[in-house]
């Protein structure tokens, strides 16, 4: 096991003193003691892996220095087109050290969206022609940054479950909205027709409706649930919502999605599917990674979608305004997108669903053929 404060000050060391990526629960630690230690400007919490590689590569030309850009091995298809087409040595040669988080090592239990991703990654890795080494000691950070150098390339780390000691997050982002998520969404679900149904993110928002359905004694037909494709429900909910236009299609949102892909708000809009409503669940944190920042509260999520072409925006944190913001629905049109603010807090004992994806696809699609 390595510790943080060490594999920190080796990345320092050998001359990586910027960090950028999107958090992953295999290097929460990691990424917490960068939070709590980088300098301000040293450390940028992107909006998906690609935008990372961007900022490495900038920050490679502006000083010469390789940056570190963190990810889960979920996020290496999003930096596949800048890898190969701007860093590789046969375009502009662009050093720059990856740290990636191995889910769904083969193995090792994991979760379902995972397993795939598991496997390829280091064929993957090796196809891209991007050299690598699983971490196993200190040492072998300086080893790559040196050959990230050395090469003008990116040179990765493959990082296993519990290759990083623990580290709690010391800067803790925290806002005095009233209500969880969970609460907020048992709120949404209660005031939802029988025929409407549910495009829910990745992370814990998935887990809570899951739950929620089994507390009220419900099937799950009603709802797909996302449990990978970070950033990629909206999109889901608008191919439905196109086809089904007699079904109420809500998507329900996290910050950190909709941060990820906020293009998807355009096509949206330029479709203008009367039966499309966007809840966005904004509690300024990646919560379902450690608890790392998102600029949630930065953005104002609500104009972004105005200026995109949404037809209504909405915003409430507590239960009386979102209970209005709900009543107000039944008679407006889509697209429209409520921005629920919602504290970070989630139920330790929170579960996971137990049916498989493809019970879910398969549940879901029986209901919309009704």
């Amino acid at each position: 096991m390595i510790e943080v404060k060490d594999a920190y000050e080796s990345l320092v060391k050998n001359g990586v003193d910027m960090f950028t990526g999107v958090p992953d629960s295999l290097l929460k630690n990691i990424c917490a003691y960068i939070t709590d230690t980088a300098p301000k400007g040293k450390h940028i919490i992107a909006a998906n892996e690609g935008n990372a590689v961007g900022i490495a590569a900038g920050h490679y030309l502006a000083t010469g220095k390789a940056a570190l850009v963190y990810m889960q091995n979920s996020g290496l298809g999003n930096t596949v087109n800048p890898l190969l087409s701007l860093a590789d040595e046969k375009v502009y040669s662009i050093p720059m050290l990856l740290m990636i988080g191995w889910r769904g090592e083969p193995g090792v239990h994991d979760e379902p969206q995972h397993v795939k991703q598991g496997e390829v990654t280091l064929s993957l890795l090796d196809t891209m022609q991007i050299p690598y080494v699983v971490l196993e000691d200190v040492s072998q950070i300086g080893k790559m940054a040196a050959l990230a150098m050395e090469r003008k390339a990116p040179a990765a780390l493959v990082i296993r479950k519990g290759t990083f000691g623990s580290y709690k997050l010391k800067n803790v982002s925290m806002n005095d909205n009233p209500l969880s998520r969970e609460e907020a969404l048992k709120l949404v679900v209660d005031h939802l027709h029988a025929n409407d149904v549910i495009v829910s993110t990745t992370g814990k928002l998935s887990r809570e409706l899951f739950e929620y359905r089994e507390a009220r004694n419900e099937g799950h037909g009603h709802d797909f649930l996302t449990v990978g494709s970070m950033g990629h429900s909206s999109s889901i909910a608008l191919g439905i919502a196109i086809e089904k236009p007699g079904r109420r299609v809500f998507c329900f949102d996290g910050d950190g999605a909709f941060i990820m892909h906020t293009g998807a708000l355009g096509i949206v809009a330029s479709m203008k599917p009367k039966n499309f409503f966007h809840i966005l669940f904004n509690n300024g944190a990646h919560e379902s990674v450690g608890g790392q920042p998102t600029i949630g509260y930065q953005l104002d999520a609500t104009a972004i979608a105005k200026a995109s072409g949404y037809s209504h925006v909405l915003r409430a944190s507590s239960a009386d305004e979102i209970v209005e913001a709900l009543q107000q629905l039944e008679h407006l049109d889509g697209p429209v997108l409520v921005e629920l603010r919602v504290k970070i807090n989630s139920r330790e004992d929170l579960g996971r669903p137990t049916t498989t994806p493809v019970e879910n696809k398969d549940a879901f699609m029986k209901e919309l053929s009704i």
